[in-house]
């Protein structure tokens, strides 16, 4: 991926003919003596830019060009991850930076730690690309739980779905590393149709609006946007994991066999996600435990072409869901009133009942003088 840095000649031009007649050495010479101080200057940064990877990359076949955005990125020397006001990164639970990577939770039962970005992302389109290592002592089906990365309306909020908060907001991708339904299966003595097994580890999407529940117990089958296995504990190379988003279509691919390759793994078209949502990521342990370590997180921003339906199709949507797929319906939570009207409804509770018990005085204070006037 990348931009050309120049165009090849054609040998029956000018140019061309120039070419072969000086050969390279007499070509770069004479071209370096076309060249104004200005006009060096501009190809040197441009060649900067290109060499250090900060310059666009084209993703798309000439339609489709990605810029690293640095605000929602973590990479070493993690500079910029605290618990400070301007920290751009925030570390919860047991989550801690060590020098090559950050530990989400160590190999240890009953820990859960996460990593959140505090910059909202406002990007129409994005991919994420995550650089992760889960590792440990546990043998076969003896280890656990995974972690999760996350683009969600709400962070630093702990819970029980792989160190995040149930009944989220958002997308969950989750990389789960022990098989919950299968073991309770065959604790019932119980086994699968070979049609519905999954093998672990499995990674796994889900879009909710606040209303569903992640199914522990199921592995989130019921909830699930697709999945596929991927064998990524104690491997001796990297492992990565892209999650892009563009044009309201969800892919998810992962390079997990040390070939510099993606592979598919998760396709979901008519995602609508909201803008303003914070990335992050988690991981929890129970009666199981392995490493779970982040190494780095890299956001690219997609600048996609599109037609002027496309952008009356791709307005900004305010709750996430998915086409063709029914979420139950939110009841939006009433805001919080202010101090200034809270105090008005105060106060004019207060008058109405102070006018109430007045006119109660009156009234009964005209029914005694009629039963006064009846009496005599």
């Amino acid at each position: 991926m990348g931009w050309a840095t120049g165009r090849a000649f054609d040998e029956g031009s000018a140019v061309g003919k120039m070419a072969a007649t000086l050969g390279p050495l007499g070509w770069w010479q004479k071209w370096r003596r076309c060249l104004s101080a200005r006009d060096g200057s501009r190809m040197l940064l441009l060649l900067l830019l290109l060499g250090s990877g900060q310059g666009p990359q084209q993703v798309g076949a000439g339609q489709t060009f990605e810029y690293l955005k640095r605000e929602h990125s973590l990479s070493k020397p993690y500079q910029g991850v605290g618990t400070g006001s301007s920290s751009l990164w925030n570390l919860m639970g047991n989550a801690m930076v060590m020098t090559q990577y950050i530990r989400l939770t160590p190999d240890m039962q009953s820990k859960q730690g996460a990593l959140w970005n505090r910059v909202p992302c406002f990007l129409r389109d994005w991919e994420l690309q995550v650089h992760f290592k889960i590792h440990g002592q546990g043998k076969k089906n003896l280890h656990g739980d995974g972690l999760a990365i996350w683009y969600t309306k709400d962070r630093m909020q702990p819970g029980p779905v792989f160190g995040n908060m149930d009944k989220f907001v958002g997308l969950g991708v989750f990389v789960d590393t022990y098989p919950n339904e299968e073991k309770q299966q065959e604790a019932q003595k119980r086994r699968y149709s070979p049609g519905v097994q999954r093998v672990f580890p499995y990674i796994s999407a889900m879009v909710n609006n606040g209303s569903l529940s992640y199914d522990h117990e199921r592995d989130g089958r019921p909830t699930e946007l697709g999945g596929c296995t991927a064998i990524v504990r104690n491997l001796h190379y990297d492992t990565f994991l892209v999650i892009r988003y563009v044009k309201r279509h969800l892919t998810i691919m992962m390079d997990i066999d040390g070939k510099h390759e993606w592979r598919d793994c998760i396709e979901v078209p008519g995602v609508r996600l909201p803008r303003g949502y914070y990335f992050g990521t988690s991981s929890i342990t129970g009666d199981l435990s392995d490493n779970h370590d982040v190494i780095s997180l890299k956001l690219f921003e997609l600048t996609v072409e599109r037609t002027p339906e496309e952008e009356k199709l791709h307005r900004d949507v305010f709750l996430p869901s998915v086409d063709n797929m029914k979420l139950p319906e939110m009841t939006a939570p009433l805001p919080p009133l202010s101090g200034l009207a809270l105090f008005l409804i105060v106060f004019f509770s207060l008058v109405f009942s102070v006018f109430a018990i007045v006119i109660g005085i009156i009234l009964y204070n005209k029914w005694q003088e009629q039963s006064r006037k009846r009496f005599y």
